[in-house]
């Protein structure tokens, strides 16, 4: 005899079911109700969806344009003295520092290459 399953769980939004499917518990369960449908014959397919092939040429523009608007941390030493400019700097025309850092960078990188 198949067991049932022992209560049937009430969420207040989708963000709290949500929430329990990521729980160890939520994805066992998960897990039961995937090999229940794949023994009774209820598990399909899905065709996907069918989408235009992208010109490579705009897929190039879209990914340079994401790389340029994209930022990561790093740590750098810089002399005292340099770091204190750019305060000076960033103070007289209402920039933080690290913008100002970051201008000069960019700056500096256009004008060697």
């Amino acid at each position: 005899m198949p067991r049932k399953s022992t209560g049937t769980h009430r969420f207040k939004s989708e963000a709290g079911e949500a929430n329990w499917y990521a729980t160890p518990q939520g994805r066992r369960q998960t897990a039961r109700e995937f090999v229940r449908a794949l023994r009774d014959g209820r598990l399909s397919r899905s065709t996907g969806l069918k989408a235009a092939r992208s010109d490579p040429k705009i897929l190039e523009q879209i990914i340079k344009e994401a790389k340029e608007s994209a930022s990561r941390a790093i740590s750098i030493r810089l002399p005292v003295a340099d770091l204190e400019r750019a305060k000076e700097i960033a103070e007289r025309t209402g920039l933080g520092y690290q913008t100002v850092l970051k201008k000069a960078i960019r700056k500096g990188l256009k004008k060697a290459g």
